[in-house]
């Protein structure tokens, strides 16, 4: 398959200083944000790993120029799911300092490494959106990118 990754998503929001402030404080680099204020760029970049999650403020998601987005997407609408290496008990001391009320969690998930069969423990939360986020810490053994060490957990893995 040539499809080899993940690149960004978008996502309509209500509240743009209150969601850069608040992924700020989860670790998360907020990319476009001096031209979003100087109104030099219609949104900003919520960054993490290799990945993007392009934010569009109001100004934006309400314009009925503004095609190129789902149609009844509204503030709220996202369900992300990031990856966690910094060990679950980092992860609590850095959601309960940056404000976030955990929702559900931890909670045993299978999540999409390891060829969709990789166990981790999540912790769901919700940003000042709603938007929810959950947050997987894998086990161990699926932890690292390795395709040798995929391919000799999972039976049938590619290498």
């Amino acid at each position: 398959m040539p499809v080899v990754g993940f690149d960004h998503a978008a996502i309509p929001i209500e509240r743009p200083e209150e969601m850069i402030a608040f992924y700020k404080r989860l670790g998360f680099a907020i990319v476009g944000e001096q031209e979003w204020r100087d109104g030099k760029r219609g949104g900003f970049a919520i960054q993490f790993g290799e990945s993007k999650i392009n934010a569009h403020p109001p100004a934006v998601w309400s314009n009925p120029s503004f095609t190129l987005r789902g149609p009844t997407a509204l503030p709220g609408c996202g369900d992300f799911c990031f990856v966690w290496a910094g060990g679950l008990e980092a992860l609590q001391h850095t959601l309960a300092a940056a404000g976030a009320v955990i929702e559900q969690g931890p909670v045993p998930r299978e999540g999409g490494r390891g060829g969709g069969h990789a166990r981790g423990t999540s912790i769901y939360t919700r940003d000042p959106d709603r938007n929810l986020l959950e947050f997987i810490v894998y086990d161990q053994a699926y932890s690292g990118r390795d395709a040798l060490s995929r391919a000799a957990l999972v039976p049938g893995a590619a290498l």
